[in-house]
């Protein structure tokens, strides 16, 4: 008992340190506008990128998922989890990113989990050996528990400054007598707390000058970044030049769940062996297989999804900067709206609900002390109707506390 008082103590610490209210509930899909306690409020904290949460041809596929192929597997891949329909989905996946094969995971977070223990934990015929990953200081939380579970006594950790291609340089540099067996450069391809995109060009040029493997986690990319919403490598025309790419179904890819890890075959293969996260989870369900290949289908076969993402940013950006916001310039659908304290942060995102508009503050451990912010993400689905409903919002709850300048 004196070690539940404990926790009890300290969750009821969290609670009175925390009074903003965490979690929203609405009743409603998840779309352009949503419903809270019966109010039409403007969706402006959603990775629904491209609005397929709640696109009809993907609920459609859903469906006729369930009717063919039932509701769960039951099983992992390696046993009877496995469908015609998830190897199709991988295959499309690959067609898609520009790689040769791709595995599929119940989550992203699953997936760099995965990539990282089962690569270098692995002897793969060496006595001793010690390897190297080059990581980003801004890198996402599953980039960093995957590392985490690297054996420390055999994996080293270097982290370069933020986007520092140069610092990312001298590291490497000073390494170019190290004997490593692998040197592993890690890196989110958006950043999602920034809105930022690594430099994917220059981080494969220096992949290939010092003989590193290059490892992007591209989630808040994929279906989002690039004309055709094929990611960072797309944006930055190295389209397929890539070592090795995750990704998440989760956001712009019907938002459900699921992630994958896309690279050589031999690669994909391998991790098939080696990935625990893989051969202990349940393989994913059909219908978010099949909403899944419907929602690449239709990012395949329509262009102006993105291009309606892309102008909606656009305006967004230009729109709220005019309104004497500070926001962090880039041209990704996330937009963080600088404001400073934390406690300004939580409530104006109140004050913003009340005004019909749902977005989140975020503050540390979230993000840097002093960065307190709120991401605003911009969707295909919102409407300029919806835009110009937040916009007014923002600007009423700006003018009342005094944040516009």
């Amino acid at each position: 008992m004196k070690y539940l008082n404990l926790l009890v103590d300290e969750i009821q610490r969290i609670h009175d340190a925390n009074t903003y209210k965490f979690e929203t509930a609405f009743s409603s899909p998840q779309a352009g506008t949503v419903n809270v306690k019966g109010k039409n409020v403007v969706m402006m904290a959603s990775n629904n990128y491209l609005g397929m949460s709640n696109h009809p041809v993907v609920k459609k596929a859903a469906i006729e998922a369930i009717k063919e192929y039932g509701y769960g597997m039951a099983s992992v891949r390696f046993i009877c989890g496995t469908q015609t329909i998830h190897l199709e989905l991988e295959k499309k996946i690959s067609k898609f990113v520009g790689t040769e094969a791709t595995i599929l995971f119940s989550s992203a977070f699953a997936a760099n989990n995965a990539f990282f223990p089962s690569l270098l934990n692995e002897k793969l015929g060496y006595e001793t050996y010690r390897d190297v990953i080059y990581t980003d200081a801004l890198n996402h939380a599953s980039i960093i528990d995957g590392m985490r579970l690297c054996k420390t006594e055999t994996t080293d950790k270097k982290i370069y400054r933020h986007n520092d291609v140069t610092h990312l340089e001298e590291l490497l540099h000073a390494d170019i007598n190290a004997d490593y067996r692998f040197k592993i450069i890690a890196t989110d391809g958006v950043f999602s707390m920034e809105g930022d995109l690594a430099h994917i060009d220059t981080l494969a040029a220096l992949a290939q000058k010092y003989n590193a493997v290059l490892f992007v986690d591209d989630c808040h990319a994929i279906g989002v970044v690039g004309k055709s919403g094929r990611g960072t490598p797309e944006y930055f025309k190295v389209h397929g030049k890539v070592d090795v790419l995750s990704g998440t179904l989760g956001k712009a890819i019907g938002g459900a769940l699921g992630g994958y890890v896309s690279g050589k075959k031999e690669l994909i293969e391998y991790l098939r062996q080696k990935a625990r996260p893989y051969t202990f989870s349940n393989s994913l369900p059909p219908p978010v297989v099949m909403a899944s290949i419907a929602a690449f289908d239709l990012l395949m076969k329509d262009r102006s999804i993105v291009k309606r993402l892309h102008d909606n940013t656009a305006y967004f950006r230009k729109e709220i900067k005019a309104l004497g916001f500070h926001i962090l310039e880039g041209d990704h659908p996330i937009v963080p709206v600088m404001l400073g304290d934390a406690s300004l942060a939580q409530e104006m995102s109140k004050a913003l609900l009340k005004d019909g508009v749902y977005v989140k503050g975020l503050w540390f451990p979230v993000v840097p002390k002093g960065e307190a912010r709120l991401r605003v993400q911009i969707s295909a689905a919102l409407s300029k109707k919806d835009l110009d409903r937040a916009l007014n919002a923002f600007e009423s709850v700006g003018r009342k506390m005094n944040v516009l300048s």
